[in-house]
């Protein structure tokens, strides 16, 4: 099964979580205990769920579609290769996938 390393906020800590075909990192961090939010569950309502995507792994993701885009554009701490967690599905091909949480969250929905 597919591993998502997820970092601290200072990169220090991390977890390997395996994460199976098909569901979103969001939701793998979620049922791993993970320090992530997800409030509108997966639904692009709210940017609880962001993550900075190692540069590594960048370009192997399938780019963010033009609601994501308008929902990165209000998190705190936005990078080039921020995303939404719960719009990246795991595929055998993102095994190694490493991800990290940001310092602040702004949930959009509370």
């Amino acid at each position: 099964m597919p591993q998502i390393k997820f970092l601290s906020t200072d990169g220090t800590k991390h977890w390997d979580i395996e994460a199976p075909i098909g569901i979103s990192v969001m939701d793998t961090a979620v049922t791993n205990g993970i320090d992530m939010e997800g409030t509108c569950e997966g639904n692009m309502a709210c940017s609880t769920c962001h993550v900075i995507i190692d540069t590594n792994w960048d370009m192997k993701l399938t780019p963010p579609v033009e609601e994501e885009e308008d929902m990165l554009d209000l998190v705190y701490g936005l990078t080039r290769t921020s995303r939404l967690c719960c719009q990246i599905i795991m595929t055998e091909d993102l095994d190694g996938l490493t991800v990290r949480l940001p310092g602040e969250r702004r949930n959009l929905l509370g």
